[in-house]
């Protein structure tokens, strides 16, 4: 029967659309839907045990053997002495900086609370850097104020000219918001400080977890209960990504969208009068491109830029 094969991909789905309705509708803050989706898919594996399988060993798959295989990759043998050298080391060099930013400039400044908050944000990168930038976006938007929606729309394009699209915008969003709350700093000088501060602790704990937890990696690639837990997470982010279309859809297609609250449920709901129709026509040339032409992304970014320019020089965008 194929009834029982289709319930992880059920599973899955929902866990999508669940992820994607408490961003969009609730605005649940995006690490109690990362660590939610890994709890459900630890649940449902302790539930129904043969739901989710574990990755197999080795090269898996049909696809070819790795160039290097994976027993010559992983020699080292965790310990709690190697485990407490690099933990040290890594949380040291994670908050000195910040504890530096404390002591300099107080608790309550922008530089305390990008420190702290993009921190955070590290922690939390499950799914890469689109899944992560709609929690960024409603943070600096909404709650500290450091920028507006348009400019984190636009940051993000500016973001997808580069390889690193995550760094890129977190570093534009620290940017504007040191600028703007300079504190007693020269408003530039402010700037580039809270972005190097931003792109240091956006980083450290990347290399720290990789140190930290590559001995422990093959040990944890046959656990079925890890396995169904990322695959929880992984289903989640794709709910995520859905609502960080969402967003930056609205505030690409409209120049206006007001907030709706009734209880529990947040609404952004676009204002019909701002509609911007040339920015709809390049978004579905890129969509023509990528989709039906097969054209790289590189490509396609520079057309729709181009036309971009030629609309701006013509008076087509708007606001």
């Amino acid at each position: 029967m194929a009834g029982p094969r289709r319930w992880p991909g059920r599973l899955l789905v929902g866990l999508a659309v669940a992820s994607f309705a408490a961003l969009a509708l609730f605005q649940v803050p995006f690490p109690v839907v990362i660590v939610a989706a890994g709890v459900a898919g630890w649940l449902i594996a302790r539930w129904a045990p043969g739901v989710f399988k574990p990755a197999a060993h080795g090269s898996g798959g049909d696809g070819p053997a790795p160039l290097i295989p994976d027993d010559a990759l992983h020699h080292e043998r965790p310990s709690r002495r190697r485990t407490s050298r690099i933990l040290l080391v890594g949380l040291l060099l994670w908050a000195v900086p910040v504890a530096a930013f404390v002591v300099l400039t107080g608790t309550g400044s922008v530089f305390t609370t990008q420190g702290v908050f993009f921190s955070g944000t590290a922690l939390v990168t499950f799914g890469g850097a689109y899944a992560v930038l709609a929690y960024v976006a409603q943070q600096a938007v909404q709650t500290y104020g450091w920028l507006s929606a348009g400019e984190m729309v636009r940051g993000l394009a500016l973001a997808e000219t580069t390889p690193g699209p995550l760094i890129m915008v977190v570093q534009f969003v620290a940017f504007l918001g040191a600028y703007r709350d300079p504190g007693a700093l020269n408003p530039w000088a402010a700037a580039l400080l809270g972005a190097l501060l931003t792109t240091w602790v956006t980083f450290v704990p990347c290399f720290l977890f990789i140190f930290l937890g590559a001995p422990y990696i093959e040990r944890l690639r046959g656990n079925k209960h890890v396995s169904a837990a990322l695959s929880g997470i992984t289903a989640a982010v794709v709910g995520v990504i859905a609502n960080l279309a969402l967003y930056f859809a609205e505030h690409t297609l409209f120049t206006t969208v007001d907030d709706h609250t009734f209880g529990p449920l947040h609404l952004a709901v676009p204002d019909l009068a701002s509609f911007r129709p040339v920015a709809l026509g390049i978004a579905l040339v890129a969509v023509v491109l990528i989709f039906r032409v097969r054209w790289s992304v590189l490509r396609t970014l520079g057309v729709c830029a181009g036309l971009g320019l030629v609309a701006a020089f013509a008076g087509l965008t708007g606001s």
